[in-house]
């Protein structure tokens, strides 16, 4: 490498002093460029929507770092051991989508290519990995992409910590991330970069395309920062690359130079032109998000020489990126005799690594989970869920996670396990830090490096609304992600309305594929987490109590299976069903009591998961929700959104449609009408 000191030094800000400039260029090269240039135009064109300009910038850094870098089988996309490669800018999936045609997978074919953007076809707007094998992660809102690579980055450091062996690196892997100026302006990737630097994630390596447009135009309006001097500062190698249109040279030295460094992570600063070969739209935000348009694509097509015709490739071309295919099918089937000496070798560590990955619960896990009768004390859901997690830890291997800096406070340690650390990957305690954003997008990437590890990850409830973007992704990219948010209500007491989630629980139930548990005793928390290690692609929800409950005679395990159920009363059609979730099931139980002093016939239920309910068939539901009954009161200490269904135009809602206070949460539930001679008042004016 030439010393930094006689390198060419770029002219638009100030950089780190690690600059790249080798000029290089082939013909054939050149070609392959222009290859996925021009599948990425055309698409768009075709679609009359999309983002080109990222596609034909970044195309040259993502040729080089596909063609003489990335190891992958393109016949095997989950083959373990490949490279992970993550396009964080999602919104230039069209890149993504040619390297993954070119380079000779199966699930993008050139009608995929031809149908970008289409209903039904594999190639949607931003790339989704439940849609298009080959895309680890979804990506397109900014940020996500370079957390979930830090998340992988994590998972593979915990993965060869646990299973390598001297002579057996099984697992041995980089995660490459392409991401732009709006992910590094999104405040996500600020945290998680910084984690990975603490971490010192040497195999993580980052190429920024560094081209100065976002969609109002040159960056100079508003993200003047020195981004290399700020990654620097997280502990990360940042290298740049002065000429990313045309040195792929420099490019692929920068990318040695990143693997060389292996105590930290790398930021490869490539300078770019947004759109490069349009004549007239390169380097504008004009090519940012919209179509070439006719002109302009002929006068590209002039520009960079390319007489062919939309959607056609080179042969010569298409011979180079056919290569792939035979290097990776060797790749793999070096791996795989890797594979046969470790099992002869390791048969306990083999066995596991063979379960783990094919996604097998250890035989009898569930017989782990803790189990309460009435006479053990209450105890805080946030208490049953610490021995839930610990006793999961112990039968579940895999099981690793970790709080945002409140583990005392959300009883999340596993006890007796090492933290994860720069030295002692091995770990499976993840320390966070107040980055609850950071957090579960990086859980998300722990998941989506399919190898069976199962993230959970932890903060109070109310700062859910704090890591939504991520645990939006968690639901839509069908993540096993579980999320321990524990002060569920009010009932927190005096840190008053601004910790008191009263709308968020609400909020959370009209997520697509998201179960959001809300547990009224210790069996309804195993019960929870007995479903959440259960659902392989869906995430959930623990929301926890502060305060003690009582371990109720009705609950159980296997009850939670069913959503909601009778905790209490009996099977006779009753003359009022009383509804309730978490703290307030106990509460119903003790109105109940009185209630039927006065001849009525009252039913509980306990509703931990509304969206398992809804999943059980009409029959059942009616069981449990006689329609004939149509005397309701349901009981919970938030929003009373959404419960008007069940309740119905003869029932009624007890719950919390304003802020909360500071003081004592015995108090506030006592003002908030949370109290047995409260709840039976309502009940009896719903009675009438």
């Amino acid at each position: 490498m030439l010393p930094s000191s006689i390198l060419p030094k770029p002219s638009h800000k100030s950089e780190p002093q690690n600059n790249i400039m080798v000029v290089a260029t082939q013909s054939l090269e050149t070609t392959c460029i222009n290859s996925i240039r021009f599948l990425a135009i055309d698409a768009v064109e075709k679609a009359k929507s999309g983002h080109p300009g990222l596609p034909m910038g970044a195309a040259p850094m993502a040729f080089t770092l596909w063609d003489k870098f990335l190891k992958f089988n393109p016949k095997n996309p989950n083959w373990i051991n490949r490279d992970r490669f993550v396009l964080s800018a999602g919104h230039g999936s069209m890149l993504q989508y040619a390297l993954l045609h070119l380079f000779g997978y199966d699930s993008v074919t050139i009608e995929d290519i031809k149908q970008f953007r289409q209903w039904g076809s594999h190639t949607p707007g931003h790339p989704e990995n439940f849609e298009t094998a080959g895309i680890e992660v979804t990506t397109g809102p900014l940020g996500q992409g370079i957390c979930n690579g830090v998340g992988l980055a994590m998972a593979e450091a915990h993965m060869a910590a646990t299973f390598n062996k001297p002579d057996a690196a099984l697992i041995d892997h980089y995660t490459y991330v392409i991401l732009g100026d709006g992910c590094n302006m999104e405040g996500v990737s600020g945290e998680a970069c910084s984690l990975a630097g603490h971490l010192g994630l040497g195999k993580l390596i980052a190429l920024y395309d560094d081209n100065h447009i976002s969609i109002d135009g040159d960056t100079q309006v508003s993200f003047t920062e020195d981004v290399g001097k700020r990654f620097e500062a997280y502990g990360w190698q940042v290298i740049v690359v002065a000429n990313g249109d045309t040195d792929t040279a420099a490019i692929q030295t920068a990318i040695e130079q990143a693997k060389a460094e292996t105590t930290k992570p790398t930021l490869i600063k490539v300078r770019t032109t947004i759109g490069f070969g349009s004549p007239n739209k390169a380097g504008t935000a004009g090519v940012h998000g919209a179509a070439l348009g006719t002109d302009e694509i002929v006068a590209t097509r002039k520009q960079l020489d390319w007489p062919h015709e939309p959607f056609i490739i080179p042969e010569d071309a298409r011979a180079h990126f056919a290569k792939a295919v035979t290097r990776g099918a060797e790749a793999e089937a070096e791996w795989n005799k890797l594979w046969e000496t470790y099992k002869t070798k390791y048969t306990e560590e083999a066995a596991r690594f063979d379960r783990q990955t094919n996604y097998k619960l250890p035989e009898g896990w569930e017989k782990s989970l803790p189990t309460y009768s009435p006479e053990d004390k209450p105890l805080a859901t946030r208490q049953t869920s610490e021995k839930t997690l610990n006793a999961l830890a112990q039968a579940i291997p895999e099981f690793i996670g970790g709080s945002a800096d409140l583990t005392h406070s959300n009883l999340t340690q596993l006890k007796g396990f090492a933290d994860f650390q720069k030295g002692s990957y091995h770990g499976r305690n993840l320390r966070f830090g107040v980055r609850e954003h950071g957090m579960a997008a990086i859980c998300n990437g722990i998941y989506l490096h399919k190898t069976g590890l199962i993230p959970f990850c932890a903060t109070f409830l109310v700062f859910v609304d704090y890591l939504r973007g991520a645990l939006r992704l968690s639901a839509l990219a069908e993540t096993q992600n579980i999320y321990v948010l524990t002060h569920d209500s009010i009932a927190l007491g005096e840190d008053g309305p601004t910790h008191q989630p009263v709308e968020t629980i609400a909020s959370l139930r009209v997520m697509p594929n998201l179960l959001v548990f809300r547990p009224a005793d210790g069996n309804e928390t195993s019960g929870a987490y007995k479903i959440a290690i259960e659902r392989r692609t869906t995430s959930s929800v623990m929301a926890m109590t502060r305060q003690a409950l009582p371990q109720l005679a009705g609950s159980s395990i296997d009850a939670v299976a069913r959503g909601g159920y009778i905790v209490d009363g009996d099977l006779d059609i009753p003359d009022l069903i009383m509804i309730a979730t978490g703290s307030e099931v106990s509460l119903c139980i003790e109105a109940a009591k009185k209630i039927r002093e006065s001849g009525k016939k009252v039913r509980v239920i306990s509703m931990p998961c509304v969206e398992i309910f809804e999943e059980q068939d009409k029959a059942y539901r009616d069981a449990i929700l006689p329609p004939a009954t149509k005397k309701r009161l349901v009981v919970e200490a938030g929003s009373t959104f959404g419960w008007h269904k069940y309740c119905g135009d003869e029932g009624d809602v007890l719950g919390v449609d304003r802020f909360g206070a500071s003081a004592p949460g015995g108090i506030l539930m006592e003002k908030f009408g949370f109290t047995v001679e409260n709840v039976v008042a309502k009940a009896k004016a719903v009675l009438g």
